[in-house]
């Protein structure tokens, strides 16, 4: 059985949307994260400008990192989908995707540090795959089957 997702946007273009997406997300929580911290680490008179401060700093780098990890993680997504050429329930592109993501981003510190990123990052793809699977079918089991409408007869002319 072949799966595959048409509500997305081609794979050229979904990684430039989830590039965005991730950056977006990560510099809002890297806001809401660096303003409370800059404001409970700032003296009693300066806490207002020290969280704003701490927001300029902070909450842009935490966006590119944020913004790096899922435009690494859909171009891996979009390659892989394009040799395996196939799209299952278990979104196994997704693992392998996660799996590159981690090692490609840890390489840095050598191949012990990124074999084990990247086998952390496939688990972790692993859970949430898995999650949403057990979530998808614990909801779809608790909808009733919708009954088909029958012409109402009373109202016929």
């Amino acid at each position: 059985m072949s799966y595959s997702d048409h509500t997305r946007d081609p794979c050229p273009w979904v990684i430039l949307n989830d590039f965005g997406g991730a950056f977006s997300m990560g510099a809002i929580g890297g806001a809401i994260w660096h303003s409370i911290k800059g404001f409970r680490n700032s003296p009693m008179g300066e806490r207002r400008i020290g969280a704003i401060m701490a927001v300029k700093a902070r909450a842009p780098v935490l966006g590119g990192n944020f913004g790096v990890w899922g435009g690494l993680f859909s171009t891996f997504d979009c390659a892989v989908k394009g040799i395996r050429k196939k799209e299952d329930p278990w979104n196994v592109c997704a693992i392998i995707a996660g799996f590159f993501t981690g090692g490609s981003l840890a390489i840095r510190g050598g191949m012990r540090s990124a074999r084990n990123s990247a086998i952390g990052c496939a688990c972790l793809l692993a859970v949430f795959e898995g999650v949403g699977i057990a979530m998808s079918k614990m909801f779809a089991s608790q909808q009733p089957p919708i009954a088909p409408q029958l012409p109402d007869a009373s109202h016929q002319v």
